[in-house]
């Protein structure tokens, strides 16, 4: 594809119009990009996009499961068709409250596939194509867990600290080829839909400012795409003023 075609972002993990992965999608292309948003559930996701502005970009939906090689190819092989992807997103995240002996291995393979099994395929097809042109950021979203683990969620624990190897594995192995790997830990939680229908007590005790915008973040998340080679982050957490770490 020529050196002029169209600009192009990747956004894995698009669920609700209020949540991280929307709101990453609408940045994105209110900046210019043409965004795909991806998900699993092709009729949410249609919904989900139609509610997005654009701006100056342009938004398409791709439903795909990001733990199946196979799926996660073919996104690529069609942002590859339109475009020149240089910004690529793995939002993909599952939670599940379960104490040790209450964990099933089903359980625990489920957290680890979404959770990190996802992140390095999707991570190895976006490194796939940037290195033709020796440039492009990757970036996985992390969270509290990525560092430390606690009951009754060490299953998550131990899936996100893997996404966490993977990103760092990648980020050494394939920055000095001008790829730039980030992982942001989410220290905290995100103002969206599902925290205020999972946790709406937790919610409602927090103080003005105590849960983190998702738009704070995608604007991080652009900063950090934006960044000169001569002073890359590769770990970044966000947290609201009020979160004890």
């Amino acid at each position: 594809m020529a050196e002029s075609a169209t600009r192009s972002a990747v956004v894995f993990g698009v669920g609700p119009l209020r949540g991280l992965g929307a709101e990453l999608v609408q940045y994105f292309a209110q900046q210019g990009l043409m965004v795909f948003a991806v998900g699993r559930t092709r009729e949410r996701l249609i919904r989900t996009v139609a509610q997005i502005d654009p701006g100056v970009g342009s938004v398409i939906p791709v439903a795909a499961d990001a733990t199946h090689e196979v799926e996660v190819i073919q996104v690529f092989e069609e942002v590859a068709r339109q475009s020149i992807p240089e910004l690529v997103v793995y939002n993909v995240d599952r939670n599940e409250k379960a104490a040790l002996l209450d964990t099933s291995p089903r359980l625990f393979e489920d957290l680890w596939r979404q959770n990190c099994l996802g992140g390095f395929l999707v991570g190895s097809q976006a490194i796939r194509h940037f290195l033709g042109r020796r440039q492009g950021t990757l970036i996985m979203t992390g969270a509290t867990a990525s560092r430390r683990a606690r009951p009754p969620f060490t299953a998550f624990a131990a899936a996100k600290s893997g996404l966490r190897a993977v990103a760092q594995g990648m980020a050494r192995e394939f920055g000095p080829q001008g790829i730039h790997v980030v992982h942001a830990i989410i220290d905290g939680v995100i103002d969206g839909d599902r925290a205020r229908d999972q946790f709406p007590d937790f919610v409602a005790a927090k103080p003005s400012g105590g849960l983190i915008e998702a738009r704070a973040i995608a604007s991080t998340y652009w900063m950090l795409h934006q960044q000169p080679r001569s002073a890359w982050t590769h770990e970044i957490d966000l947290r609201p003023w009020c979160e004890g770490f």
